[in-house]
C-alpha cells in the first residue's frame, strides 16, 4: 500500500508497540470484521454509494441514454424508410404484374384474332377452290354426257344399220333369196318403236 512518509511516521511508533494490524493505524481489533460489513464504516459506505450511484445516474442521464435514444431514433427511421421503399417497391410489383397480366390478355385476344382471321381466310379459300372445282368437274360432266350424248345417237344410227343388215342376213338365211333393203328398214323402223 502507497504510504506517505508523514503518514509511516505518525504510524511507526504504534507498529513498534504491536497493537496495529500489519502498518496501518487501525488497531487490530477493528479488523475482527469484514471490512464492508463493519457497522462502524456504513455511513461512509452509503454516502460513497450514493455519490457513486447519482454520478453514474448522471453519466446514464446524459451521455449513455441520449447516444441509446439517437441510435433507437436512427434505428426507427431507417426501419420506416426500408418499409416505404419495399412498399413502393411492391406497388411498383403489383403494377408491373398487372400491366403484364393486361398484355397477356390483350396478347391472347390479338392471337385468337389472328387465329379466327386465319381460319376464315383458309375456309373461303378452301370454300372458293372447291367451287372452281365443281365448276371444273360440272364443265367436265357437261362435255362427257354431250360426248356420250353422241356416241349414243351414232350407236342408234348405227344400231338402226345393224339391225337392217342383220335381219336381211337372218332372212336370206332362211329363205333363201335376197330380200328388199326398203321392206326390211320398214320391218326395223316399226319394231323399235
Amino acid at each position: 500500500m502507497f504510504v506517505t512518509s508523514a503518514y509511516a511516521q505518525e504510524t511507526a511508533p504504534a507498529a513498534a508497540e504491536g497493537d496495529t494490524h500489519a502498518g496501518t493505524a487501525v488497531p487490530a481489533a477493528e479488523h475482527e470484521t469484514f471490512p464492508p460489513f463493519n457497522a462502524a464504516t456504513f455511513p461512509s459506505q452509503i454516502l460513497w454509494l450514493v455519490i457513486t450511484f447519482g454520478l453514474f445516474y448522471l453519466f446514464l442521464k446524459r451521455v449513455v441514454m441520449p447516444r441509446l435514444g439517437g441510435i433507437i431514433d436512427v434505428r426507427n427511421d431507417r426501419i420506416t424508410q426500408d418499409l416505404d421503399h419495399a412498399a413502393r417497391l411492391k406497388g411498383e410489383a403489383d403494377a408491373a404484374v398487372a400491366a403484364y397480366e393486361q398484355e397477356l390478355a390483350e396478347a391472347k385476344a390479338n392471337a385468337n384474332k389472328i387465329g379466327q382471321q386465319a381460319n376464315d381466310a383458309a375456309k373461303a379459300q378452301a370454300e372458293g377452290t372447291r367451287k372452281k372445282l365443281e365448276a371444273e368437274l360440272e364443265k367436265k360432266l357437261g362435255e362427257a354426257e354431250a360426248s356420250i350424248a353422241s356416241i349414243k345417237a351414232k350407236a342408234m344410227k348405227e344400231v338402226g344399220t345393224i339391225a337392217e343388215d342383220t335381219t336381211s342376213a337372218i332372212v336370206e338365211a332362211l329363205v333363201g333369196g335376197k330380200s328388199d333393203k326398203s321392206e326390211i328398214a320398214a320391218a326395223v323402223k316399226s319394231a323399235s318403236r
